[in-house]
C-alpha cells in the first residue's frame, strides 16, 4: 500500500492549526516550498521531515 503522505510532503492542516512555537507559544507560518514552520517571534524555522514537524529549537534554523 503506497504512502500518500510521502508523495505530497504535506502536513495535516488540523495539526498546523494547533501547533505553536515551543519557545514563544506564537502561531507558526507554514512554508510549503521549504517544508518549514516559521516562528517570526522566535526568528526560527522548524523543519518538516517526511510530513512530521520537528518542533525542537536545537533543530530549527535561525532566521535573519
Amino acid at each position: 500500500m503506497p504512502d500518500s503522505h510521502r508523495s505530497g510532503e504535506s502536513v495535516d492542516p488540523k495539526l498546523l492549526e494547533i501547533l505553536v512555537c515551543p519557545l514563544t507559544k506564537a502561531t507558526l507560518e507554514y512554508d510549503r516550498v521549504k517544508q518549514e514552520l516559521i516562528s517570526r517571534s522566535a526568528k526560527l524555522a522548524y523543519p518538516i521531515r517526511d510530513g512530521i514537524p520537528i518542533m525542537l529549537p536545537e533543530e530549527a534554523r535561525k532566521l535573519d
